[in-house]
């Protein structure tokens, strides 16, 4: 943005026009692009926030079935890995795009005013380059994926579940620090998660089915 000045009498500079630089094409494009297929681009962002309200609860329930197992590294991971979730929920973007872009969009399409412009374009970029970097807190939910799975090893859960959890903390530590990199290797991570939530719900439920008083045995005076 730019300001031509006029001298006055009394050699004071004054404003007389602002002009704002004209918007960047690349972000126009993803804007007009995200305007065209509103409907599309706000499904997406949910199906990213929807499973991290999923995965936020299916890390504090299993707190509970593995606490007598190693109380102290269970609460670890349930406290990284539920914590870390929770946080992704408040972060503005998704990786994939950011629920703000729809509203930008919109915002950039019903204006003509190059500074207006100019000021949601540049939102956009901000937010777009958010999502191509690593960030810490999506790291921690794969730490804390990782240490809750190495725990489901000593009982309670499925062996076949634990180590579909530690291949997908492993797994999602590397596609989270090497994002930019590896993107298609993140996609598989999320598909994975996916997979991991639903075993250890459908276990969750199936402990609970089973969870009850233990059928007392007759002492043997009785007998």
């Amino acid at each position: 943005m730019r300001l031509a000045l006029r001298r006055t009498p009394r050699g004071r500079d004054r404003a007389l026009h602002r002009h704002a630089a004209a918007p960047d094409s690349r972000w126009a494009a993803t804007l007009a692009y995200i305007a065209a297929h509103r409907t599309l681009c706000t499904v997406h962002q949910q199906l990213w926030l929807v499973p991290g309200v999923f995965a936020a609860v299916t890390f504090l329930a299993v707190y509970p079935a593995l606490k007598h197992l190693d109380r102290s590294t269970a609460a670890l991971g349930t406290a990284v890995g539920g914590g870390a979730w929770a946080l992704t929920l408040a972060i503005p973007t998704t990786s994939t795009g950011a629920p703000a872009l729809v509203y930008l969009s919109d915002q950039f399409a019903a204006t003509t005013d190059p500074v207006r412009r100019a000021a949601v374009s540049g939102a956009a970029e901000t937010l777009i380059a958010q999502n191509h970097t690593p960030g810490v807190v999506g790291v921690l939910t794969t730490v804390g994926l990782l240490i809750v799975s190495i725990v489901m090893l000593k009982g309670v859960f499925p062996r076949t579940v634990a180590y579909l959890g530690i291949a997908v903390g492993v797994l999602g530590i590397a596609s989270e620090a090497l994002r930019p990199v590896i993107e298609g290797g993140y996609g598989v991570y999320g598909v994975l998660l996916l997979v991991w939530t639903g075993a250890v719900g459908r276990t969750l439920y199936r402990l609970g089915k089973g969870s009850g008083p233990a059928p007392q045995r007759p002492s043997v005076a009785a007998l």
